[in-house]
């Protein structure tokens, strides 16, 4: 049987199924539900100085069938007064001391702040706290949040701070609203903390309402950027966890946000080098049960792949994560139509003969349309296969052409190469 236990940064948790610090995590009653449905730990929803919210704070896009694809925020952090929330935590962790209860940070770039904030939270029995440099609206116009993960000196400093003042495991969360994710992950590092996670919100607007001529979620007539997550971030977070893995090494704890909705999700995270998960969108989506379909999944994956613990098998995707020019332009597929399961749409020939490269052949046989490769033109990009709306009745084939692995380092194409021969 899998053994989902995990010890990250030195906080043991029973399995690697957090709760992200927001909504679902602001008080008490929230988080002791969460625990009764079997979530392995939580991290606080951020606390710091007295903060004011607006009434409208959420919307949503739609897609596909799904009214939460993606998922923005205008929300700041805890508006409850900080002495409540050390209260209710510590109230938690008495009652639940097997998991992992983190606490999520944030006051103005001073030192003084950051040592008088810790002295209040050294006695609230928190297993951790993270540090939150990734907030994109609101906080971050005051120089709090992304304001200060944006700037790495800034990220070295703070997490320095709180190393110095507490006795706690730190931390770092990190901002995606960022062009090189290496920068303030470094830069944590540098200053000692024992861990990271990622993402944070994606700075966005999410629509506009054209009646009203307003950003999305309006506030009396008037909108603001916010913050964007839930499944349409899950690309970019896994990126960036990648990042991190594949510089710092397996040795390095990252906690993986962004975009998790299910074990599956988890379980990429996993993959490209991330020890536990934080889940927040779907918790407010789906309630807090979802934790069970997302234990009993990756459990049985695990055993069904043989591995025992998630050590065995985090970080294993991270080798095959290269830059571009390691790929093997050698490798070729074609694309191939089962013929049986095909329903005479159309979608993959006009994908192909509109945006591609007319490697698709439509004709009419006994009255009937069929559609059919060219495999000279098939140039292996898999649109067709995406567009096709019937499972596996386009797929892709290898073609054996008895070329060996070729990246574009050697190819002689390479105009470098070139340069380097004469």
């Amino acid at each position: 049987m899998a053994d989902l236990r995990t010890e990250f940064a030195g906080i043991k948790s029973p399995n690697p199924f957090w709760l992200a610090s927001g909504p679902p995590t602001d008080k008490e009653y929230n988080v002791v539900r969460a625990f009764k449905a079997g979530w392995g730990g939580v991290v606080w929803k951020t606390v710091g100085e007295t903060i004011f919210n607006t009434t409208s704070r959420y919307h949503a896009n739609a897609h596909n069938g799904s009214r939460i694809a993606g998922f923005t925020n205008i929300e700041l952090i805890s508006d409850r007064p900080l002495e409540v929330n050390l209260r209710e935590l510590k109230a938690v962790k008495r009652d639940w001391p097997g998991r992992a209860v983190v606490l999520s940070l944030m006051v103005p770039c001073e030192e003084p702040y950051w040592e008088d904030i810790l002295k209040k939270v050294e006695n609230s029995e928190a297993d951790g706290i993270e540090i939150n440099l990734g907030c994109p609206h609101g906080m971050s116009e005051r120089g709090m949040g992304a304001a200060v993960g944006q700037v790495p000196e800034y990220v070295e400093m703070v997490t320095r701070w709180a190393k110095a003042h507490t006795r706690m495991p730190v931390i770092v969360k990190l901002t995606p609203n960022i062009t090189d994710i290496l920068a303030p992950a470094r830069a944590a590092i540098e200053g000692r903390a024992d861990a990271v996670s990622l993402i944070n919100t994606v700075a966005s607007i999410i629509g506009v309402d054209l009646d009203t001529m307003s950003p999305l979620p309006e506030v009396n007539g008037k909108g603001s950027h916010g913050g964007y997550c839930g499944p349409a971030v899950k690309p970019v977070a896994l990126r960036m966890v990648g990042d991190i893995a594949r510089e710092f090494g397996p040795e390095q704890a990252i906690s993986g946000i962004g975009g998790i909705s299910t074990w599956r999700d988890a379980a990429e995270h996993m993959a490209m080098g991330a020890g536990t998960v934080q889940v927040c969108t779907a918790a407010m989506h789906q309630g807090f049960k979802i934790v069970e379909d997302m234990i009993d999944g990756l459990s049985n994956w695990m055993d069904e792949k043989g591995y025992r613990t998630i050590g065995d098998f985090r970080g294993r995707a991270v080798p095959n994560y290269v830059s571009w020019e390691k790929l093997d332009l050698n490798y070729e597929i074609v694309a191939r139509i089962d013929q049986d399961a095909c329903i005479q749409c159309g979608l993959c020939h006009v994908a192909c003969e509109d945006t591609a490269h007319q490697a698709i052949s439509a004709r009419r046989t006994n009255g009937s349309r069929r559609y059919e490769v060219i495999d000279a033109e098939c140039v292996g990009c898999n649109l067709c296969m995406l567009v096709c709306p019937v499972e596996n009745c386009v797929t892709m084939e290898r073609v054996e052409n008895g070329k060996g692995y070729m990246p574009w380092t050697d190819d002689p194409r390479n105009p470098m190469n070139k340069e380097a021969a004469e």
